[in-house]
């Protein structure tokens, strides 16, 4: 797929290592071990996720699936990178980068513990966009198909990740210092966030589906609330990624084939990993103390970034997004094909809204099956909306 030119703009990028991958497969890394109960527990316990099929197993196993299962969602932690890095290839001097949205498609092969899945990458291309937050701006997309040990296709990924100029993200400051000050909040506020977050809790822990009759156009999902966001649930989220545990992953690359991936992308020195040094002290591979995403949780990285503040995962606004809509859609729903897109990170201090509402009803849709379509909007606690998407779910009838 052919670039997008770059604006006009007295700021000028550098794309030209990046152009030559343009729609090439991209190895990098695979992870070692299948999953277990505990690694799905651990993922809905950082999603703040409390179905109790995915972490009770005598719950579960009084449910349709006999016991534990992994949601939907959890497909991106059975992945190195959970989608960014085939979206994150080539050089580009002077940047670093944020996740900027996911699009997925499910094929109704649940991930139980015991499964393992086997990827396969590539690059597939970028757009150049002019934004208010760093000038020119790259729109970069990468794509993950994932099959398991047998072979059955469970998911498809295109992540887009946003690739900018440091120096430009700083000069513009669209994330400022009120980032680096988190609101703190009073006895009465968090005894209604709990209180409504405990509200959603109930409202369908039983997994009950909605039928597709029933539903109609306008209806509302309820509200849920998650935060406030900390360090605390900054690290949980991190660690419930199965890559960031150390050892957990190996290079995959064929002898004489080059992974673009590994190679230089044009971060500053203190965001850079130092794989040779990462195999004495594995914390030098440790992305809560090195590497590009040590900025999420350092104040100081934080704001050379552009980010003003300590901040959240792209990857993890996306879970609580399927997540979501799964739970509504409940034990014999299925979504089969979501898309978000990220309008800014979750930042320490803030709380994240969650509300969606049905839009579309598809009675031949391009899964062979009735679907309805759920619009899903994240805000903050002043209305800021944060990530918008959309979920396309089967319904029993």
């Amino acid at each position: 797929m052919s670039a997008n030119p770059a604006p006009a703009s007295d700021v000028q990028l550098d794309m030209s290592d990046v152009d030559k991958w343009v729609g090439k497969p991209v190895i990098f890394a695979e992870l070692w071990d299948p999953c277990n109960a505990t690694d799905i527990r651990r993922w809905v316990m950082a999603m703040d996720y409390a179905n109790p099929i995915h972490w009770d197993e005598e719950f579960a196993r009084k449910s349709k699936f006999g016991g534990i299962v992994a949601p939907q969602s959890f497909a991106v932690a059975m992945d190195y990178g959970h989608g960014c890095h085939p979206a994150c290839v080539g050089k580009i001097p002077g940047s670093h980068l944020i996740f900027g949205g996911e699009e997925w498609w499910f094929f109704d092969a649940p991930i139980r513990p015991g499964d393992k899945l086997f990827q396969q990458r590539r690059f597939d291309g970028y757009d150049v966009k002019d934004t208010g937050f760093a000038g020119p701006t790259v729109f970069t997309r990468g794509d993950t198909e994932h099959r398991n040990q047998h072979g059955v296709l469970v998911a498809r990924e295109r992540a887009t990740a946003i690739r900018y100029l440091r120096d430009e993200a700083n000069k513009r400051a669209v994330y400022g210092k009120e980032k680096a000050s988190p609101k703190l909040w009073t006895k009465d506020e968090l005894a209604a966030i709990h209180k409504l977050r405990y509200e959603w809790i109930l409202s369908n822990r039983e997994g009950k589906s909605p039928a597709y009759g029933d539903v109609k156009v306008g209806d509302k999902l309820p509200r849920r609330v998650i935060g406030p966001h900390t360090i605390t649930t900054f690290v949980t989220e991190y660690r419930a990624f199965r890559q960031n545990i150390w050892g957990t992953w190996r290079w995959n690359v064929p002898e004489g084939a080059v992974d673009p991936a590994k190679e230089d992308a044009g971060f500053a020195s203190d965001m850079t990993y130092d794989h040779d040094a990462r195999r004495i002290d594995p914390r030098q591979g440790d992305g809560l103390y090195h590497g590009p995403s040590s900025g999420h949780l350092n104040l100081e990285k934080a704001s050379n970034i552009g980010m003003g503040g300590m901040y959240g995962y792209g990857a993890s606004m996306n879970a609580w997004h399927v997540d979501y809509v799964a739970y509504w859609a409940g034990h014999n729903g299925f979504i089969w094909h979501s898309q978000t897109q990220f309008r800014s990170p979750a930042f320490e201090g803030d709380i994240t809204y969650i509300d969606g509402e049905v839009i579309e009803k598809l009675d031949h849709s391009p899964f062979g099956c009735p679907v309805v379509k759920v619009q899903v909007k994240m805000t903050t606690q002043t209305g800021e909306t944060i990530l918008k998407g959309i979920a396309e779910v089967q319904l029993p009838y």
